[in-house]
């Protein structure tokens, strides 16, 4: 009983001691943590605590509504169709993305060049928000002289159905030639052998005949042959005969000219360049027509930011971006797969993309969830591409929670109570998919 007695009170010492160390450790942590801590509540709790509180007060701050707010949410159109908007955003960007790392990671491993396609493929993530925006905005712009997406549309659809020269042209005043529907125009009386045939039309400016174009001139009569002008039956400055090949006046080159006889075309003919054409005797006693294909309207391709094509448009643009994070990612993973397990697949007579689909997309299943979790939550918060991409006549048609937030809070029609609800519903929609990152990160640090 002595002895322990004698020896307790060292224990009990060192029990403090240790006591002691722990609590100064703690201080030494908390003291450092506190800046942190003052920030995360300055810049996150207090404006969430605040928007909440906000979200049930009127415009002006000074009614209690209760969730008149919120229920005016589920009423707006507009806010609606950014709730739409932003469900086609969650479900194809960030599978896009994802998808197109996948496939970039995998090939690029093949090839000697990987490197230098993977700098390239992940350089736009170097780029702003608003400076992507403004390059697409230029990409997708309707005219093919300047948006590059609708240069390169119109020229595979030019490729396959070419425009015509003509689109605006039309007879004129008096005219041998009547509509012949379809937009095509016919002569009002068949023609015969050995004569020559006028075809008048106007509305070509000049300087948009094809190149080539020569001055018109009036053939010769051909004996069992219908022979003719199409031409530009307009003078510069005023003067000239009407229906008649004046000196100045230009050819139709390329015209196509159709001999229809019962319904049925006999005999064509292209005019040369100073608008004169040929036909044989099978043209005798028949109509001539020009066809519709002669004035087809010159194709301007796709309207990329029109209300239909905007969102996907915008998505686009947000790959581009993208998926490059997601393929650097991807990357990192797939240079930890086992090469064994690839290998001896492949012994066991696996094809490769037996490989890619059972083997190699199982072992970065953590990798792609780290990817497409990363990609939804920041999806959810898009605001800078779709306000700078989007031209105003079609921001209603694109519009998202994020952007809903914007222009609810702020301008000369601003309503920050219901742009509080706005921010607590998007902050409701973002944490589940943080939570549920956070404990699959908890589960593979526990592994």
């Amino acid at each position: 009983m002595a002895s322990r007695a004698r020896t307790a009170p060292p224990r009990r010492r060192a029990a403090q001691t240790v006591s002691g160390e722990a609590r100064r450790r703690r201080l030494v942590a908390a003291a450092f943590l506190l800046p942190a801590l003052v920030l995360l509540g300055a810049l996150v709790v207090h404006p969430i605590v605040y928007s909440v509180r906000r979200s049930f007060f009127d415009r002006s701050g000074s009614v209690f509504v209760g969730a008149g707010n919120y229920r005016e949410i589920l009423a707006d159109d507009g806010i609606r169709t950014a709730l739409t908007n932003t469900a086609v955003w969650v479900v194809l960007a960030p599978v896009t993305a994802t998808a197109l790392g996948l496939v970039f990671a995998v090939l690029t491993e093949r090839v000697r060049w990987g490197t230098a396609f993977k700098l390239l493929v992940f350089m736009p993530m170097a780029i702003s928000m608003l400076a992507a925006g403004i390059i697409f905005r230029l990409v997708y712009d309707h005219d093919p002289d300047r948006g590059v997406a609708n240069a390169v549309w119109v020229g595979v659809h030019d490729t396959f159905a070419p425009s015509s020269a003509f689109p605006k042209a039309r007879p004129g005043r008096d005219s041998p030639l009547a509509d012949a529907g379809g937009g095509a125009f016919a002569t009002r009386e068949p023609v015969r052998a050995g004569s020559v045939v006028l075809l008048p039309l106007v509305g070509v400016a000049p300087e948009a005949l094809p190149g080539g174009t020569r001055t018109a001139a009036r053939p010769e009569p051909v004996l069992g042959k219908v022979t003719g002008t199409v031409w530009q039956d307009f003078t510069r400055g005023g003067g000239g005969a009407t229906n008649a090949v004046d000196p100045t006046e230009q050819g139709f080159s390329g015209m196509r000219v159709e001999a229809v006889k019962d319904g049925r075309v006999v005999d064509t003919a292209t005019a040369r360049a100073d608008g004169t054409f040929t036909l044989s005797g099978k043209a005798d006693g028949a109509l001539l027509r020009l066809p519709a294909a002669n004035f087809r309207e010159a194709y301007g391709g796709v309207e990329w930011l029109g209300p239909a094509l905007v969102t996907p448009a915008v998505i686009g643009a947000y790959v581009w971006m993208w998926a490059g994070f997601a393929m650097v990612l991807i990357a990192a993973g797939l240079a930890a797969v086992p090469r064994e397990l690839l290998e001896a697949a492949r012994v066991d007579g696996a094809s490769e993309w037996q490989v890619f689909r059972r083997i190699t997309v199982p072992l970065l299943a953590p990798v792609l969830a780290v990817v497409f979790v990363t990609l939804v939550i920041n999806v959810m918060k898009i605001f800078d591409l779709v306000f700078v991409i989007a031209p105003g006549a079609v921001q209603d048609d694109a519009n998202v929670l994020a952007l809903q937030l914007y222009r609810t809070s702020f301008g000369t029609d601003a309503d920050p109570g219901l742009g509080s609800a706005i921010a607590v519903l998007l902050l409701v929609l973002v944490v589940p998919v943080m939570l549920v990152n956070i404990r699959r990160l908890r589960k593979e640090g526990s592994r």
